[in-house]
């Protein structure tokens, strides 16, 4: 076993000679013991081992990633760092390309540390403070700061901040060293630093700063958590005022509010998002007026449709989707919602599933034009994969918002039979405790809500069916039970036809206004 003794806060230049030599002598990564100097296990070894050769030219070989990957992992804090790099420099020599292998249990290690690393110079670039020191005797403006990384990150962040304040000399300490810029040159040191006591006249000023821009009413602990870890509060000027600000935060906002009442009371006034908020609605509903005034019937119910804003649906879809038919049709087919297809037309079953049902109309023997067709839920509601758009399933708010609307189109149309397409326009009609499977394919009485009503399949479900025996069977139901909501209307044909759009509806029948 072989013992290699490395500086607390040796890098990579450091660790890559006597890994070289390591590999030169043919040892595996077991045959190594990576020792930090100071630390406690050193006792196991009292004596100092013999110190491999150096080796001057390159040995082995490694790939860039690879090499990227062990000069981020050696600024790590984690005193195994060393075992770890020279473990997938001594694999590498086998898998040149393990670096790629993110399942690997030593790369996983090694990602873990390098976004570790990263995320601590990225905190030490957003809060660091400088606070300017007074010199007379210098022509630029000298300026310091403390900071306490948990990794060997001064080498990395120095660049940024040479960059970023060329105008101006300045020194960094922290507990592992020092980086400073004066007159340009950038100079670093390993020796420790305490933390020195840092004031000027700018701190007050920034201190009024913060807590005028302090917004009691917005705030989320978790998040300014998150984003800024209780450790570096301590070095922060402005977390000196946080616990204070979000003691008094409940009593500001109390306040804020009691103050907009009373001056809007004094005034005569409503708040102003109260008033912004009847504005719009009195403008919209103005609007709505306009479309519909001089309409009736069918139409104006499809102008007001496009206005409808009962749920977040209309935010997202192309466009509303009213039902089509005859006012005065026998049978109408409520389906669940409009598809992709119909959300571009603006018509309802033009898509696949209109394929579908097209053909099995056809089939049993009923034109497509004598149906009034529709959907419970008049918007597309979807979720965005890649450029497709896949159908959601409505939920109970969209079905609540949009059963006015359904409700109006029954009693404007007034079909003598209702034809159900699926689970949820069932559930629509009837209530959530409707199931599809004890009611399927017979034709049920009217009751105050509703008309006669037949339940069935939605012809999506159709589609959705892998194998094709199964599909085709699955088909023939559908048809048979259209067949039957066709055969009832024609029996049904000698009793008293329901009124049209230009009659008075039975008061023995259902509604003729929306629930």
């Amino acid at each position: 076993m072989k013992r290699i003794l490395l500086p607390a806060d040796a890098g990579f230049p450091v660790w890559r000679d006597r890994a070289r030599a390591a590999l030169q002598a043919g040892l595996a990564p077991g045959d190594v013991v990576w020792q930090v100097q100071g630390a406690e296990q050193a006792e196991l070894f009292p004596e100092e081992d013999a110190p491999l050769s150096p080796v001057g030219e390159a040995v082995g070989h490694i790939t860039r990633p690879c090499l990227v990957l062990l000069e981020s992992i050696l600024r790590h804090s984690d005193p195994e760092r060393f075992a770890l790099a020279y473990r997938i420099l001594w694999r590498s020599q086998q898998e040149p390309h393990l670096p790629a292998i993110a399942t690997d249990p030593d790369i996983r290690q090694a990602t873990q540390m390098d976004r570790q690393i990263r995320r601590d110079a990225h905190k030490m670039k957003a809060f660091l403070r400088f606070r300017e020191v007074v010199d007379d005797a210098s022509t630029r403006r000298r300026f310091i700061a403390w900071f306490e990384p948990e990794h060997f990150i001064l080498e990395t962040v120095a660049p940024f901040f040479a960059e970023r304040f060329s105008d101006m000399d300045w020194l960094i300490l922290t507990p592992i060293g020092a980086i400073a810029a004066c007159d340009g040159r950038i100079t670093r040191d390993s020796e420790p630093r305490e933390a020195p006591e840092l004031t000027d006249d700018v701190e007050g000023l920034w201190h009024r700063y913060y807590q005028s821009i302090f917004n009691p009413a917005r705030i989320k602990t978790k998040a300014m958590r998150s984003e800024m870890p209780v450790r570096y509060w301590k070095n922060l000027p402005e977390t000196r005022l946080i616990p204070t600000m979000l003691a008094d935060a409940g009593k500001r906002v109390a306040a804020m509010a009691a103050q907009q009442a009373e001056d809007s009371a004094a005034r005569g006034e409503i708040p102003a998002f109260h008033a912004r908020h009847q504005a719009e609605w009195s403008r919209r509903k103005a609007e709505e007026h306009a479309r519909v005034e001089g309409l009736e019937g069918l139409p104006a119910l499809a102008a007001a449709l496009r206005g409808c804003d009962r749920c977040d649906l209309c935010r997202h879809a192309t466009q509303v989707v009213p039902g089509a038919g005859p006012a005065g049709a026998a049978l109408m087919m409520i389906g669940e919602q409009p598809g992709d297809q119909e959300d571009l037309h603006g018509t309802p079953f033009v898509g696949p599933a209109g394929a579908v049902l097209d053909r099995v109309l056809e089939r049993v023997g009923i034109a497509r034009e004598s149906v009034y067709l529709t959907n419970a839920v008049k918007h597309f509601k979807f979720v965005s994969k890649g450029r497709r758009r896949i159908h959601q399933t409505p939920g109970r708010t969209e079905l609540v918002a949009c059963s006015p609307w359904l409700q109006q189109e029954i009693a404007l149309v007034r079909p003598r039979l209702i034809v159900t397409l699926g689970a949820t326009a069932l559930q629509t009609l009837e209530g959530p405790s409707a199931r599809l499977g004890s009611v399927r394919g017979r034709v049920r009485d009217a009751t105050a809500q509703r008309p006669p009503s037949l339940a069935t399949v939605h012809p999506s479900y159709l589609l959705r069916l892998p194998d094709a025996q199964r599909a085709q069977e699955e088909e023939a139901r559908f048809a048979r039970e259209l067949i039957a909501a066709r055969d009832w209307l024609e029996s049904d044909r000698d009793a008293a036809p329901s009124p049209g759009p230009d009659r008075e509806p039975d008061p023995g029948s259902f509604p003729s206004e929306p629930g």
